[in-house]
């Protein structure tokens, strides 16, 4: 389901956005698969728990134990931050800025690239939530039917979803925000293809 279109240069800087079980992983691999280059702010989250500057903020507010052996337990903090409003917002306030800095970084190096690739996508779960839609030519947010969220978020170990997803915007207002909206609800084909006519959309 196409919601609407916008013009923008090539290539077009687009987030990718959803709901915990939604697909946008799955999403982001077959935009990759159509030409764009691709980013996930959850990877470089991942990658800046290993940064010092990091983790000795997270242990100076939670204590060592949340990173045995200097490494930051992603889970344990998980727990933490989730139980806790403001510890979130001051996680959300220490790793946001450093997020957009690598996204910065990236889009600067990949639009250098020869051919240019057909768009350039970042997938961030909490787009929205962060105030950071303006930054980009077009959003997509990933949606689908609650049940097959909640089997695919289980099967990957979110057994909390109703509490995490209860801490975001819900996927009906993700996607009212958004510039697209897909359904993926089906195979992976299908949203291959819904996915492919929003590039060509936005290459006209």
């Amino acid at each position: 389901m196409l919601k609407g279109g916008t013009v923008s240069a090539v290539p077009p800087f687009i987030a990718l956005t959803g709901g915990m079980g939604a697909g946008k992983s799955t999403a982001l691999a077959a935009l990759e698969r159509l030409g764009a280059a691709v980013i996930s702010t959850d990877a470089v989250v991942h990658d800046l728990y290993s940064a010092p500057e990091v983790r000795d903020a997270v242990t100076a507010r939670f204590g060592a134990d949340i990173a045995p052996g200097g490494v930051v337990d992603r889970a344990s903090l998980a727990r933490r931050i989730f139980a806790s409003t403001p510890d979130r917002a001051w996680l959300e306030q220490l790793l946001w800025p450093l997020v957009r800095r690598q996204v910065e970084a990236w889009r600067a190096r990949v639009s250098l690239l020869q051919p240019p690739p057909r768009a350039l996508v970042v997938e961030i779960p909490l787009l929205f939530e962060a105030g950071a839609e303006q930054t980009y030519d077009a959003t997509v947010a990933v949606v689908a039917d609650e049940q097959l969220r909640a089997e695919r978020a289980g099967s990957r170990g979110h057994a909390a979803l109703a509490q995490r997803d209860a801490r975001q915007l819900s996927q009906e207002e993700k996607a009212a925000r958004s510039t697209f909206v897909v359904e993926n609800n089906g195979s992976i084909e299908q949203l291959e293809s819904e996915l492919s006519s929003i590039l060509d959309i936005l290459e006209r």
